[in-house]
């Protein structure tokens, strides 16, 4: 466990996290929520919400071409639709019976507070893009409601 824990910090330290990890810090201060459950909520719909902003405003961007790779891996090689990486993974998810942020005494108006300190924490600058205040808003409805089966 030590040498799993000690990789898994030298590849955090070495990667740029992002707004799972944005969100998931202020989320764990806020409420009593494991830290591995709330980012395994969150990240199906931030990687939604990432793919479709890099769609709208950044096609060029390498990280569409990760998306795709996850998407590849997660279909065993059938499938590289980024949003089909979004959906396997939530299914992934579900059959972990992760639970919903709700579950964790999250409510609508906390979100402001979350947001605001998610986008001002030093994760969400190693986001693949820049998130609009609605596009984090949507993250974290559906994190809160959406069934992850």
């Amino acid at each position: 466990m030590s040498l799993a824990s000690l990789f898994g910090g030298l590849v955090l330290a070495n990667a740029k996290l992002g707004a799972v990890h944005g969100l998931a810090a202020p989320l764990g201060g806020m409420f009593s929520a494991p830290h591995g459950a709330v980012c395994g909520c969150l990240l199906p719909h931030v990687m939604r919400v990432n793919i479709q902003a890099l769609l709208s405003r950044a096609q060029n961007s390498p990280a569409l071409s990760r998306y795709r790779q996850v998407a590849n891996i997660f279909s065993e090689g059938a499938s590289t639709d980024p949003m089909d990486g979004v959906k396997l993974l939530k299914d992934l998810c579900g059959r972990l019976q992760i639970p919903r942020l709700t579950e964790f005494g999250v409510r609508p108006e906390s979100f402001s507070t979350l947001i605001e300190k998610a986008q001002s924490a030093s994760s969400t600058r190693g986001n693949p893009i820049e998130l609009t205040t609605n596009e984090f808003i949507s993250i974290l409805k559906f994190a809160s409601t959406e069934p992850s089966k």
